[in-house]
């Protein structure tokens, strides 16, 4: 069988072989050698200049090693293991920056996207290679069901089985594939920790990989964890909690994608044509554009950000009295804000940002609330919290410390600010 060796930074040697080689050559994973893994955090961390194909090999990697160690059959392997070389397939530039305004304005995420593509729905073909379908087909793997446990069947349900007797995917009680994509314990989040925490230099993120594959196993249809592995586990929820309190959530790094993203929010209708975009063709494609877009394009490339000019903590948030917490709840209301910030000084909108981050974690990292994972002990299931103070504590603690944020030029910083305050807090 053909193959080739890759060697990463992470995992050291993956051999990549089969269909997976043929998916790998497709235009919609080398696109994602010109998509960063974290976006605009380079701005911040810089050594985190990482791309999407490198975590979606990794992803690739990990899944074999889980699928090994549970000693799944051959078709549930390579189902697995296709969904996650494939699974940000759909990423937008600068990966999850223009997530939630991308969705405002089409209704879709970029999990949407990665299932329309899997299925044919939407093709990014160079004439050379065969579609993606085509691939997974000719290898007798079914689209359907890699994109069913990349965004699931049922998003109101979020649970997929595999029937080993009909061999197809369906909703009941056995769901450890799909847990294998989306779980609190699933090859994406393995090796997104593992890898950000290289590249950013922050150590929070290192996890013991090796204990939590041997602690794995399958109960009742269910991916489970042993009690044995509880330490290992543990540290994933602890790594994913500071991760995205110090890395993912950096104050600094919000501010530098919500000015990207606030200079893409006039063109979201056109949000086939930027989902098909790497970053570069985004930036290229907004200074054509001129005016404030080229404007925030130059003060990225520069580094020169907004600052931050006030920030209340949730808490405040719910207790504002110049605020309706449902209307902050979608882009719209925060651009309804930032409208009645901005002309109580009579400055353009455009100088101001509203980031109020709670809603959009939920579309872009869902697993940060998962952590009760289920626990074997002496073949009974029990919660993790049961075994663990630790995890009852993570219940509780939140991943950014702001409720909102206000940010703006420098030079306008102390102007805005004040209006800030007034619209916000009445006072």
């Amino acid at each position: 069988m053909e193959y080739k060796t890759i060697q990463d930074t992470i995992h050291g040697s993956i051999k990549v072989y089969g269909p997976f080689l043929k998916l790998l050559e497709t235009p919609e994973v080398q696109r994602l050698h010109n998509i960063t893994q974290l976006g605009l955090t380079k701005l911040i961390f810089p050594g985190a200049n990482h791309t999407r194909l490198e975590h979606s090999l990794g992803a690739y990697w990990v899944a074999e090693r889980m699928a090994e160690s549970l000693e799944l059959p051959d078709e549930e392997k390579d189902i697995v293991m296709a969904a996650a070389l494939l699974h940000d397939i759909g990423h937008a530039p600068f990966s999850h920056t223009l997530e939630s305004h991308l969705a405002s304005g089409c209704g879709k995420d970029h999990m949407d996207i990665t299932k329309e593509l899997i299925l044919g729905n939407m093709v990014e073909n160079d004439g050379d290679t065969c579609t993606i379908p085509e691939i997974l087909e000719d290898h007798g793997i079914s689209p359907k069901k890699v994109s069913e446990l990349i965004k699931g069947k049922d998003t109101a349900k979020h649970i997929t089985e595999f029937n080993k007797h009909e061999g197809q995917l369906y909703f009941g009680e056995e769901r450890y594939l799909y847990q294998m994509i989306h779980g609190p314990v699933d090859a994406d989040q393995m090796d997104y920790l593992l890898r950000d925490s290289h590249y950013t230099g922050a150590a929070h993120g290192v996890i013991d990989l090796e204990r939590l594959l041997q602690t794995l196993e399958i109960h009742n249809g269910n991916l489970v964890i042993t009690k044995g592995g509880i330490p290992a586990l543990e540290g994933v929820l602890v790594a994913r909690s500071l991760m995205f309190s110090s890395v993912y959530l950096h104050k600094t790094a919000r501010i530098a994608e919500l000015m990207l993203a606030k200079a893409v929010h006039p063109y979201i209708e056109d949000y086939e044509q930027i989902y098909r975009m790497t970053d570069w063709e985004l930036f290229s494609y907004l200074c054509s554009k001129g005016g404030f877009q080229k404007e925030i394009v130059d003060l990225l490339k520069y580094r020169k950000l907004y600052k931050r000019c006030m920030a209340i903590s949730r808490d405040e948030l719910h207790e504002a009295d110049g605020v309706d917490i449902k209307d902050l709840t979608n882009i719209q209301g925060v651009r309804r804000l930032e409208k009645r910030i901005a002309y109580r000084r009579h400055i353009s909108p455009q100088k101001v940002i509203v980031d109020v981050p709670g809603e959009e974690l939920k579309l872009s990292e869902p697993r940060l609330e998962r952590t009760n994972v289920k626990v074997l002990d002496d073949n009974k299931l029990y919660e993790l919290s049961n075994f663990s103070p630790l995890c009852r504590a993570l219940q509780k603690r939140q991943s950014h410390s702001w409720g909102l944020m206000v940010s703006c030029p420098k030079e306008l910083k102390n102007e805005i600010g004040e209006s800030a305050c007034k619209e916000i807090l009445s006072v």
